[in-house]
């Protein structure tokens, strides 16, 4: 099988009666990429960043990221809460994700052992997907919104973008921990944001903080929020599809 990294520049290529049955595509840019007459029978697209304000997904003419944002909302109950803007609101939502995330452990708990650690087409395992949301966790509630110099437990599991732009690797463990291990600091992170929302006032929702990643762009209290929740969503949709397949 042929395979293109990034080093192979195919911005504005053309494909005409090219095969591409069962290629993927992974962290790959493929906005404004335009297909006509095309069989996509079974194809399956993960586009993490789709639903973000007026992104568009045509599929024969019709705008579907609408439709997929509803689906979405319909299959995973709270779902909806993830942009709640008062303190109240943000509890609530808060709230129905920890419930969410408890019901999902007590279905891994009930799977057989070892199914935490296993991965689905090199995707995370569970229990990698909980260590990325401490790192989550951590850059927005500890980094952004506390302002804490070193914000980084040690088990949290960064993304691939994190390492190749030049991050420091060495504040995170370069062993696998124990889940058990996992399910505690992740119980902890949890806490933490519980307890935020639990002091949070009307007011300091509009106070503004710096963007981890990207400085050049300000953010608000509300807008670290609501990307603590996003990634919260994001991540147990992610892990529930890859329990589904096991």
């Amino acid at each position: 099988m042929t395979s293109f990294t990034q080093s192979d520049d195919l911005e504005g290529a053309e494909f005409i009666d090219v095969n591409a049955r069962g290629a993927r595509f992974t962290r790959s840019d493929l906005s404004g990429t335009v297909m006509r007459a095309v069989e996509i029978n079974g194809a399956d697209i993960d586009a993490p960043w789709l639903l973000e304000p007026d992104n568009v997904l045509l599929v024969n003419g019709v705008n579907v990221v609408p439709l997929v944002d509803a689906e979405l909302n319909r299959r995973f109950p709270g779902r909806s809460q993830r942009k709640a803007a008062t303190p109240a609101g943000l509890r609530d939502a808060w709230a129905t994700l920890e419930e969410t995330w408890a019901a999902t452990l007590d279905r891994v708990r009930a799977m057989p052992a070892g199914t935490a650690d296993r991965s689905v087409d090199g995707e995370w395992s569970f229990a990698q997907t909980l260590r990325h949301l401490v790192m989550a966790t951590d850059t927005w509630l500890g980094g952004a919104l506390k302002g804490l110099d070193q914000p980084f437990h040690p088990i949290g599991q960064p993304n691939i973008e994190y390492e190749t732009d030049g991050h420091d690797m060495t504040v995170f463990a370069t062993t696998q921990p124990g889940f058990d291990e996992v399910l505690a600091v992740r119980a902890e992170r949890m806490t933490m944001v519980r307890n935020y929302l639990a002091r949070i006032t009307e007011d300091e929702l509009a106070s503004p903080r710096q963007n981890p990643w990207a400085p050049q762009y300000p953010e608000t209290v509300l807008s670290c929020l609501h990307t603590i929740l996003e990634e919260e969503w994001e991540h147990h949709r992610y892990a529930t599809r890859d329990l589904n397949t096991l």
